[in-house]
């Protein structure tokens, strides 16, 4: 994360999007002001309507946060008399439980969002940067990688970790199934980090045969071994002051292994065939499949390289464990194949939707990509069947265990649940109203089913 200076500065500056904010309450606006100039931007606050109309007659914001309860009018006659002005910059609204047909009603005269109060602000910065992206607004790098690792509250937890140790320079182990997206995480780090314009260079461990990894790694001199006929850099003086991603660390050889401990502890290395001494200054991010503790024990891995490159391990859970992520992910990879083959905008059908959040994905996102990928290049309309993601029906239906007649039950009740939140973008009140139960009620299944709100 940037520094407390740094994200000011950027606030500060000619290129920070203006977001200006109505809002009475002095310990909310300074709240929402306080966060949004860390994030990058740069609030106005005005704590009545009159003061807004009079500010923005000379200039209108990038994005307008306004309360719909305010001391000298609504919410509602602010949007009435900024008129056509605010046809051009995104408008969100923030109301009480007892507001929302009101605000609904806003929504229907063109203002974009509304959310309730009280709410969470990570939740809050995601419309709002959602809103700039869908209105043609400018986004931060930071804002840009937010949503890259998804939207489940596990995610969120190893967002938040990757966010607090993105400027500390100490060793990271990303663990987890193969295809959960390890890569895509260590690339969060490096760009959540001060280091985010050096580079960020990926060595798959598995991929580069052992007798040419030292030369790839380390770099070689003219003449070091038959063939070397020039000087050679390897990616560790490559990545300069940048990322280095070790990739699949658990299938280094073991006469590797002592060299990268080197390059560790000592912070320098030298060319194969080669006698200076060249300085160390990337950071490694190093990941694995596979049990390392158990490698260790059965003399297969390093356990002095193990205890250094695992000073602080990350947990990348399986897609199953975080099934809040699979609609997302599917339809974010079918937005991007769909331009990227020149098809029409595509849709998952109903069938397809409860097809894939109940499949296992034992491919985690990897055979997610594979299978979106091929179902739209495959297309032959708009919509997206269950055939077109599982043509052989059997890779749909998990036979190991016949669920019960319950587990059908909750599971059918959970993606209705989460089919209707998304209908209504979160908002619990009017969810609960489609659902024709109480808000509490609502609350209890979303805690039960763990549905992030």
């Amino acid at each position: 994360m940037m520094s407390l200076d740094k994200l000011t500065a950027a606030a500060e500056a000619d290129t920070a999007l203006r977001i200006g904010i109505i809002e009475d309450d002095p310990i909310m606006g300074e709240s929402l002001v306080q966060r949004l100039r860390l994030e990058g931007y740069e609030p106005l606050w005005w704590q009545s309507g009159g003061e807004a109309l009079e500010a923005m007659k000379s200039a209108m914001p990038d994005m307008l946060i306004c309360d719909i309860r305010l001391p000298d009018m609504d919410g509602e006659a602010i949007f009435e008399q900024l008129g056509m002005r605010v046809d051009a910059v995104p408008v969100l609204f923030v109301t009480a439980f007892g507001d929302i047909e009101q605000a609904v009603r806003l929504m229907r005269k063109g203002a974009d969002e509304y959310i309730l109060k009280p709410f969470e602000f990570d939740e809050f910065l995601q419309r709002i940067e959602r809103l700039f992206r869908e209105r043609g607004g400018q986004e931060t790098a930071e804002a840009a990688s937010r949503d890259t690792l998804g939207l489940s509250g596990k995610i969120r937890e190893i967002e938040a970790t990757l966010r607090r140790i993105a400027n500390i320079d100490t060793n990271v182990l990303l663990t987890g199934e193969s295809g959960t997206g390890k890569e895509v995480a260590a690339r969060f780090l490096h760009d959540m980090s001060s280091r985010r314009e050096a580079p960020f260079i990926t060595v798959n461990c598995a991929a580069i045969p052992g007798e040419l990894m030292e030369s790839e790694l380390f770099g070689h001199e003219r003449g070091a071994f038959t063939g070397a006929q020039g000087r050679h850099l390897g990616y560790a003086e490559r990545v300069g002051e940048g990322t280095l991603f070790l990739d699949e660390i658990g299938d280094l050889p073991l006469h590797l292994q002592g060299k990268l401990l080197h390059l560790i502890q000592e912070r320098v290395f030298t060319r194969v065939g080669g006698e200076a001494v060249m300085p160390f200054k990337a950071r490694i991010v190093s990941a694995t499949n596979r049990d390392l503790r158990r490698a260790v024990a059965e003399g297969k891995f390093r356990d002095d390289l193990y205890y250094r490159i695992n000073v602080i391990p990350v947990h990348i859970p399986p897609l199953r464990e975080r099934r809040e992520d699979i609609l997302p992910l599917i339809r974010g990879y079918i937005e991007f194949f769909a331009k990227q083959f020149g098809r029409p905008a595509l849709r998952l059908s109903p069938a397809a939707e409860e097809a894939v959040e109940s499949y296992d994905w034992p491919g985690n996102i990897r055979e997610l990509r594979n299978r979106v990928e091929r179902a739209v290049a495959l297309a032959d309309g708009t919509v997206l069947r269950a055939q077109n993601m599982f043509p052989d029906a059997d890779e749909a239906h998990q036979d190991d265990e016949i669920p019960t007649l319950r587990q059908v039950r909750e599971a059918s009740e959970r993606r209705h649940i989460v089919r209707v939140l998304e209908k209504t973008n979160g908002h619990i009140g009017a969810a609960a109203q489609l659902l024709g139960i109480s808000r509490t009620t609502l609350w209890e299944k979303m805690k039960a089913f763990s549905i992030s709100p």
